[in-house]
């Protein structure tokens, strides 16, 4: 592991070497400074993890240094050392960022306690700073796939957004991924590392949804037994993403302009308000404008949700992006399921570069791994894709397993039951792990136990 380094500044040699002596032998590596300007040469050239400085010195004073030396780099960790008569001084340096003070004369445990200290609270910075990069990487923009110059664009703008902290309304058919823009926003914004919250304002029914979103107190209505915190006060210094917003009453509409206008929220059955710094992300797949000239939409709502639109083209208007995200979903799902990834047959890429998409890239997120489960070769066929992509509108063969060491080919309906499906996935993994019980257990999600109850049930054999 390597040596935290530690800058001792004071203008006394002998208190220069008694500290290098004894940090030393602690294992840190020890540089000396004999003033304040000889101390920012060595800080301009490596930046130390923790700087011990006395407070008053001929050329610079602690503060000063202090002040000069975090213009060269952010955070750094200062320890001063002062006279008893000066604490007042050290007391000041705290106030302006110090970790800590020691007086002189000092006791040995004393510094040693201190700078273990204050290196711990170094390494839980390093490792929050790793952790926001890491969050920021697996959320970033690369994971929304595309190349198509409307993405770029797109991506342009959400990057310049995520910089700001602006209230952003985020429009797109389903299936085009708002979520993931949301994410993006604040993943890449100064609030990386707070709070994200996601809420759908469609699917919670309009009686619960002002609770979920602002709280309630206890005994607002039959069942509150106690106070509860809604996603704004849980959010608070983070981002809230709601989507579908235009699903949402009137009177959630208002309650939502007053969070946008003043930052506070009532909870339902409260009288007082209560103070949220929450960052803003909405989404939607309806033309809110439209919405707005019917009268089911709040006109002033709607205007300062629109700061920032971001709007995310269809799958049917990028249609040189779907190869791209065909290999994406085959790599990805085939991961996940333990297997080599497949090819598709040049007839089943020429469907999928001609289907409409309607559900945009969950649709064909989800007819690639549908496809990747059916096929029982090496390669996705037109018969591995469902019906309504290939355009099939009759009954077909499909290859179900029954007992024995021969598989029959049966008629299949459109739409087959799920016991028949799962009876086919299972006797597909078993057979792409040889027979191996526990391995295909593992992949299928399920005990050992439970398995070996569904060959039985389905009467499966090698």
């Amino acid at each position: 592991m390597e040596k935290a380094r530690i800058l001792v500044v004071d203008d006394e040699e002998s208190m220069r070497d008694f500290m290098s002596i004894m940090l030393s032998k602690e294992g840190y590596e020890v540089v000396q400074a004999d003033s304040g300007p000889s101390a920012l040469g060595h800080i301009k050239k490596s930046r130390p993890d923790v700087i011990i400085t006395d407070m008053m010195m001929p050329d610079m004073s602690g503060l000063e240094l202090m002040t000069k030396a975090r213009e060269v780099h952010d955070n750094l960790s200062f320890i001063v050392m002062t006279a008893f008569a000066s604490v007042d001084s050290a007391i000041e340096a705290m106030k302006k960022g110090a970790y800590d003070y020691i007086t002189k004369p000092f006791k040995v445990d004393e510094i040693k306690l201190t700078i273990k200290k204050v290196l711990e609270k170094e390494q839980i910075s390093r490792e929050n700073k790793e952790l926001k990069k890491e969050l920021s990487k697996s959320h970033s923009l690369d994971s929304f796939i595309g190349r198509d110059t409307k993405i770029i664009r797109m991506k342009e703008m959400v990057q310049r957004l995520a910089k700001t902290d602006s209230t952003a309304l985020i429009l797109g058919e389903s299936g085009t991924g708002k979520d993931l823009v949301a994410n993006a926003i604040h993943y890449h914004s100064k609030r990386v590392g707070k709070p994200f919250l996601t809420l759908n304002c469609a699917a919670i029914p309009e009686t619960l949804l002002e609770s979920e979103l602002f709280g309630y107190k206890k005994g607002a209505f039959t069942g509150a037994l106690k106070d509860k915190d809604g996603v704004f006060i849980a959010a608070h210094t983070g981002t809230l993403f709601l989507d579908e917003i235009g699903n949402t009453s009137p009177a959630i509409q208002m309650k939502l302009l007053r969070v946008l206008d003043d930052q506070v929220i009532m909870p339902v059955g409260s009288t007082k308000t209560v103070k949220v710094d929450v960052r803003l992300v909405a989404a939607t797949n309806a033309n809110l404008e439209e919405e707005v000239r019917a009268k089911r939409f709040r006109e002033d709502l709607f205007y300062r949700l629109n700061v920032f639109t971001v709007q995310i083209p269809p799958l049917r208007e990028r249609r040189d992006d779907i190869e791209l995200l065909v290999d994406h979903f085959v790599n990805m799902y085939s991961r996940k399921m333990g297997i080599q990834p497949k090819e598709i047959s040049p007839e089943a890429l020429q469907i999928l570069l001609a289907h409409q998409w309607p559900g945009n890239v969950r649709e064909l997120e989800n007819t690639i791994e549908r496809s990747l489960v059916v096929s029982i070769s090496d390669e996705i066929t037109v018969d591995d894709l469902p019906d309504k992509v290939s355009g099939r509108t009759t009954s077909r063969p499909a290859v179900v397993p029954e007992a024995g060491d021969s598989v029959q080919v049966h008629q299949q309906t459109e739409s087959p039951t799920l016991e028949s499906i799962e009876k086919a996935y299972i006797f597909w993994v078993l057979n792409q792990t040889g027979w191996n019980k526990t391995k295909a257990a593992k992949i299928l999600g399920i005990d050992a136990s439970t398995l070996y109850r569904k060959i039985d049930r389905y009467d499966l054999k090698q």
